[in-house]
Order: C-alpha cells, then sequence, then structure tokens
C-alpha cells in the first residue's frame, strides 16, 4: 500500500468536512470511495464484460453495420 499528500482548495475540505460529519465517517474512509467510485466511471470494459453483448439480437450485426452506413 502507498501514501499520497493532497493538497486541496480550502472550499473541498470544507464541503467534504460537512459530508463525512453528515455520514459520521472519516476522510481517510471517503476518500478512498471517492477514489474507487472515480476509477469505476472511467475503467475501459474488458473483452468479457462486453462479450456477447449481441447474443439474442434478432438482426445480424454486419447487416446491422451495413444498414447504419447507408443511412449516413
Amino acid at each position: 500500500m502507498s501514501r499520497i499528500l493532497l493538497d486541496r482548495p480550502d472550499e473541498q475540505i470544507e464541503a467534504l468536512t460537512v459530508i463525512v460529519e453528515a455520514e459520521h465517517r472519516s476522510r481517510a474512509a471517503v476518500i478512498p470511495d471517492a477514489i474507487e467510485a472515480y476509477i469505476a466511471a472511467r475503467k475501459r470494459p474488458l473483452a468479457s464484460d462486453v462479450f456477447g453483448l449481441w447474443k439474442g439480437r434478432k438482426k445480424e450485426g454486419l447487416a446491422y453495420q451495413q444498414e447504419l452506413r447507408e443511412e449516413g
């Protein structure tokens, strides 16, 4: 595990303080949750996450792609 030091504007620290007090949690608990949420929101899907998404569609993928190209 690694440590990091963050310099944040006072306004952000004050806003964070309001949140941690309302949730009865420490900053040390809330900040890792925020980082995890940030990473999850930007994580690129793995092949295993998207493989098979077209399964069960009525239209074959190539035919669908050709239709889209014809519209343009």
